[in-house]
């Protein structure tokens, strides 16, 4: 059986300021018919997407404890960069930086399906690291909303 696998390479993540005329996957109105801006040298996307708080009970008559979901957080990016100011995306991100506003976000992997989400940048540190190393910077976003799945057409 062949594996659906597929590499990290070629993925992409893009940010705007414009909010769509509604917060969902409509491709007429909604996340996808925004025009973002790429953010270029992006080495690390890391991982995120949806948790759930674990809320827990102990009955004295059976001692087993109850595991049921709490409240949940669609969780944080935290992203590297080769850190390039006069990139258009990253210049976005460093804006976003001190603005108290959702900006919105479009990552396309490789095999064509995008997330689309709405967040806050949270952080821009800039590392510079030793003699033989990229001067970085590690940029965190917080998920503010839900995150969109849209497969490949």
């Amino acid at each position: 059986m062949a594996s659906g696998a597929f590499t990290s390479a070629g993925t992409k993540i893009s940010v705007t300021a414009t909010a769509p005329t509604t917060y969902d996957d409509n491709t007429t109105d909604g996340l996808p018919s925004l025009t973002y801006t790429e953010i270029g040298e992006v080495s690390d996307l890391g991982e995120f997407g949806r948790e759930y708080a674990e809320v827990t009970f102990n009955p004295l008559g059976d001692r087993r404890t109850v595991k049921r979901k709490g409240s949940y957080n669609d969780g944080n990016v935290s992203m590297t960069v080769a850190r390039v100011t006069s990139d258009s995306g990253q210049a976005v991100l460093q804006t976003a930086l001190d603005d108290d506003a959702s900006y919105y976000f479009d990552v396309e992997l490789q095999d064509g399906t995008h997330l689309y989400f709405a967040g806050q940048v949270m952080s821009y540190t800039t590392n510079v690291g030793s003699v033989d190393q990229i001067t970085t910077a590690s940029v965190t976003i917080g998920i503010t909303n839900d995150i969109f799945e849209v497969a490949p057409t």
